[in-house]
């Protein structure tokens, strides 16, 4: 087997050979931009799901499709010490600017590159380079109050008239969602309410947590009648076994059909894992086909790499009574476990609990899929926390 051909290709946002069972979400998308460029009214999207399900890959191969059909794009990660502004100015910029250059009648862009002046001022962030160029005045009173509920939307307006203008549409792309602070995510969703309610072609593909409908939720009641929030989770066997077997026979080799079987199993069908196996198994398998005992054989390399590569960077940044509540929750079983048997399970007051609970959601590891309830945000993350502390003593260091 040349490891050089080999089809598979694990890692952060790597796209896939076969993106297998994600025909409904990309049809979703395709409709979104058609529909805007149109001048259609239609739900922008934010899709939702665990680590590991494919959303950034997703986010990329939408943009493609923004892309290829006539869009100006911005695609950016949200972080928790960056802010939003920070993060969308400089492709703001950039998008105005080359419309700037298209020849026609208007001074919509020029008047953009104003208003995005007038924007840098207001919220007074340091943004490097990003005022070199803009030799424009300032609009004064336009996306200069200092208040990013107020100033995003009126800069979302300018940027989508200047595309309107020359003609073409904007898709603002953003991975990580769920890290952007109450005020930001706010102003976000009043940003593209007024884009719906003036038809503007500007539209937003965002992917996050499962926390995210309810962050958005709390932050505006209409939220939910302005976004799709599609669920993006593990694949069917039937789609796992089809991102298994059509990249290897692409390549000239063969899948038994019960090594990918015992695949599925492992994985539970999450995208991520998929790649992770397959990828792992060609290269352990000496000729074709890849068998169940090749499977069998690699399994133990694939979860090392796994704990070293997917689960212990996150593991790494959790406090130690992080740890111990994450320990708990591994040892009731399989999920969602309720708060207060992970109370009960360490011998502590739920309320003691309460500011470690908030942490482990604000970085990401855990979230509530209904009231009461927690949740590991890492598939399999149960199964490593078993591995990483294998005595657990709790008790002392949740107390």
């Amino acid at each position: 087997m040349d490891k050089i051909k080999n089809p598979f290709s694990p890692g952060a946002g790597s796209p896939p050979p076969e993106l297998a069972g994600r025909d409904g979400i990309l049809e979703q998308a395709h409709v979104l931009l058609g529909r805007v460029r149109l001048k259609r009214p239609e739900k922008s999207i934010l899709m939702t799901g665990l680590r590991g399900v494919g959303k950034t890959v997703l986010l990329n191969e939408i943009e493609r499709m923004a892309i290829a059909n006539g869009y100006r794009t911005i695609l950016v990660e949200a972080h928790e010490d960056k802010p939003l502004a920070l993060l969308l100015v400089p492709h703001l910029r950039r998008i105005l600017f080359d419309l700037d250059r298209i020849a026609g009648a208007g001074d919509k862009a020029r008047r953009g590159l104003a208003v995005l002046k007038s924007f840098i001022g207001g919220i007074k962030i340091s943004v490097g380079e990003v005022e070199f160029g803009l030799d424009t005045d300032p609009e004064k009173g336009a996306a200069d109050s200092g208040d990013l509920e107020i100033d995003l939307p009126n800069l979302f307006v300018a940027v989508a008239e200047a595309a309107e203008e020359r003609h073409t549409s904007v898709a603002i792309l953003i991975d990580e969602i769920q890290y952007l602070n109450s005020s930001e995510l706010s102003a976000l969703i009043m940003a593209m309410h007024k884009m719906q309610q003036r038809q503007l072609p500007l539209v937003l593909v965002g992917a996050g947590l499962p926390i995210l409908p309810g962050l958005a939720g709390d932050s505006k009641s209409y939220a939910e009648r302005l976004f799709s929030f599609p669920d993006i989770g593990p694949l069917a066997e039937p789609e796992a076994a089809k991102a298994l077997k059509d990249p290897v026979i692409a390549a000239g080799e063969v899948f038994d059909d019960v090594a990918i079987s015992e695949i599925y199993r492992l994985t539970q069908g999450y995208p991520y894992f998929l790649q992770e196996w397959g990828y792992q198994s060609w290269n352990h398998a000496v000729t074709s086909p890849i068998t169940l005992q090749i499977v069998q054989e690699t399994t133990a390399l694939v979860a090392s790499r796994l704990d070293e590569n997917f689960f212990r960077v996150r593991f790494n940044r959790l406090t130690p009574r992080e740890k111990m509540y994450l320990r708990a929750m591994a040892e009731l079983g399989a999920g969602p476990y309720r708060t207060a048997d992970i109370a009960e399970f360490l011998g502590v007051k739920i309320t003691t609990l309460g500011p470690v609970r908030a942490s482990l959601i604000k970085k990401g590891m855990i979230y509530s899929p209904s009231h009461g309830d927690m949740a590991f945000t890492v598939p399999l993350f149960d199964q490593f926390m078993l591995r990483a502390i294998p005595e657990f003593e709790a008790k002392a260091t949740i107390i």
